[in-house]
């Protein structure tokens, strides 16, 4: 069962979320196949994420995905959670306080959960700071969090 979004349509919208979780994604599994495309695609061919006999005799017992592909898969995620309305575009300002806390086994499933951390309105464009972590399920530890800072302008 797909989950509702949140509908956005203004600043005054968002800002209604400020502190708030605004959502959760749904799971996502990150098989092989897709760690195999983004090798191909990042040329990064480094055997601990493309060489499965390898990888098990390496320190996590199989191949893992790359940091990135977990990072790359944030847009996807997101737009699992939001939809904005009345938008003339969006664009990806930056990331802050990143960090790995632990990597993502072939065949594990991750998710992403959102909070509203800030918001500003820059001379009528609307800079969203984005709270978030990528959950593995079934595992204590996140694999990724951070701050994105997303600018909306609305019509």
């Amino acid at each position: 069962m797909e989950k509702s979004k949140v509908t956005i349509s203004s600043y005054e919208e968002f800002a209604q979320y400020l502190g708030q979780e605004i959502g959760t994604s749904e799971w996502l599994e990150v098989d092989q196949a897709r760690i195999n495309m983004f090798a191909d695609a990042t040329s990064d061919h480094q055997w601990i994420h493309v060489d499965p006999e390898r990888a098990k005799e390496g320190p996590f017992g199989q191949t893992i995905a790359h940091g990135y592909l977990t990072l790359s898969l944030l847009p996807y995620l997101w737009e699992q959670i939001i939809e904005v309305h009345n938008l003339k575009m969006m664009v990806n300002y930056g990331m802050d306080k990143m960090k790995f806390g632990q990597a993502v086994l072939s065949g594990q499933s991750i998710r992403l959960v959102a909070t509203l951390h800030n918001i500003s309105n820059l001379r009528g464009i609307c800079k969203v700071e984005i709270a978030f972590r990528i959950e593995i399920k079934d595992q204590r530890k996140h694999a990724l969090e951070g701050i994105c800072t997303f600018l909306y302008y609305f019509n």
